[in-house]
């Protein structure tokens, strides 16, 4: 006992801290007494154990901060867009609000689809562009091109709507070289709404400024 008393004090006038002599001391009576070895081993392998489950545990935390935060950003059905200078406040793909108010008559705007994924907006990260439908009571379903740009964090923020037609017929939406393009069918010119859509049609879009803009071929 005196032989590690006196070591311990050594150690200690070295170091200047009593809690890193402890450990020294520790260190130096696994060294010099065989009898601890397997109490030394026993600490060694608590404090890996202690090292991993700390890791883990920071791991997890982390990982929960990060999913919380991607899962607080608004998804693109979840977000406004911006429909003949009317922002429009998707729910679940669909917003409905009264055109008059008091009235039963409504507004409905939904989530069409025929989505594509694209850099629209050039800043390296991927966006989405779809179309949505809006019906104001009457017969006519009017058809728009809307895209959502996608931030760092994964949530949306929506652009402005580009009117399509009424009653189209659409096909399919791509994203190639720089240009957003929607092909649909309607009618020819004159044609009563009555008529099935049956020409082609291809519009091309940019994003110019956060704005949605048609553009000429």
């Amino acid at each position: 006992m005196t032989s590690y008393a006196l070591r311990y004090v050594i150690l200690n006038n070295q170091i200047g801290s009593k809690r890193t002599s402890h450990r020294v001391l520790f260190l130096f009576a696994c060294h010099f007494d065989p009898s601890n070895e397997q109490k030394c081993y026993n600490k060694k392998a608590m404090k890996k154990i202690i090292i991993v489950v700390g890791v883990l545990i920071l791991v997890g935390v982390g990982i929960f901060y990060i999913r919380r935060d991607v899962a607080s950003q608004p998804d693109y059905k979840n977000i406004s867009y911006q429909i003949e200078s009317q922002s429009v406040m998707l729910k679940d793909g669909v917003d409905e609000v009264s055109i008059v108010s008091g009235s039963s008559t409504k507004s409905i705007t939904r989530y069409f689809g025929n989505e594509t994924k694209g850099d629209v907006n050039g800043d390296g990260i991927p966006d989405l562009v779809f179309l949505l439908t809006q019906e104001n009571g009457g017969s006519a379903t009017f058809y728009y091109v809307v895209a959502a740009f996608q931030n760092e964090k994964g949530g949306y923020t929506g652009t402005n709507a580009v009117l399509l037609g009424d009653r189209i017929a659409p096909q399919t939406t791509e994203f190639r070289d720089g240009e957003i393009i929607v092909n649909y069918a309607d009618r020819k010119a004159g044609d009563p709404m009555t008529t099935k859509p049956s020409v082609g049609v291809s519009k091309y879009l940019k994003v110019v400024d956060n704005q949605l803009i048609e553009v000429s071929q």
